[in-house]
């Protein structure tokens, strides 16, 4: 019960890693508020998280909407009178286009998400945080913010700049208690990743399987971690066992990058 007492924002709920990252805090003890654009997959974890006892709330939250994240933190305050963990999950993808061929207005979509939105989402947390004389804030980014690739770019720099803006968090925030960390995984085994691999599959004329065992070849642990292992290392992030840990990039990727 590593969360006991605890109250955590999970924002950025859907099908993958914030569903499973909820429900993990939701075992450990933890009081959620579970937000997302779409309410649908929020309600469907509160009522799993509700069956076994838990406390969940949903709200429907625009990390880019300045009056709904300030929301969340009042859904917070209100049902359980305080917050102590934000997990930063939301995010845009962009798309796979080059530099020279890229509409600058869609990179800055993504960059209003994936940095500014999550910096509005964060700073609606620090009041309460501040005033209570602590709490962790996590930011999911990614393995992309350093192992570069053609055609990413939208997607990486934001996720880049997000981490400059971590440790910055982290320097500014420490004095309140605060501490902020990111984890950077990398191909999450689970539906969406299957999906994309069969389409490599199909393109290649070889086997999902085939797909996944070159790619888990270029890790240290020759395996692609479930998402329920990242959910672990964001728990590590938001428990007491991080306590000495701020301004810190964990690659949760099986070594699939050292950085």
């Amino acid at each position: 019960m590593l969360l006991e007492g605890k109250v955590a924002i999970v924002a950025g709920i859907g099908p993958g890693l914030g569903s499973e990252v909820a429900l993990l805090f939701a075992e450990h003890g933890a009081d959620l508020v579970l937000g997302a654009r779409r309410r649908e997959q929020s309600e469907e974890i509160a009522t799993q998280v509700r069956a076994k006892g838990g406390k969940a709330e949903v709200v429907t939250l625009d990390i880019r909407d300045r009056t709904a994240c300030d929301a969340a933190v009042a859904t917070a305050r209100d049902s359980y009178g305080r917050v102590d963990v934000l997990v930063n999950n939301a995010f845009h993808w962009g798309d796979a286009t080059g530099f020279e061929a890229a509409d600058l207005d869609r990179w800055r979509e993504v960059m209003e998400v994936n940095l500014w939105g999550t910096l509005q989402m964060t700073r609606a947390v620090v009041p309460a945080m501040r005033e209570q004389g602590g709490g962790r804030v996590v930011m999911v980014n990614t393995m992309s913010a350093w192992r570069l690739q053609p055609n990413t770019g939208a997607y990486t720099i934001s996720k880049a700049a997000l981490e400059s803006a971590t440790k910055m968090l982290a320097i500014e925030l420490g004095p309140h208690g605060i501490r902020v960390n990111g984890v950077h995984p990398g191909y999450i085994w689970g539906p969406s990743v299957k999906v994309y691999f069969k389409m490599l599959a199909d393109e290649r004329g070889i086997t999902p399987d085939q797909v996944y065992d070159e790619i888990a070849a270029e890790t240290c642990l020759k395996y692609l971690p479930p998402q329920e292992e990242i959910a672990g290392s964001v728990l590590f992030l938001a428990s007491d066992l991080a306590a000495p840990v701020t301004g810190q990039s964990l690659g949760v990727n099986a070594g699939h990058w050292l950085h």
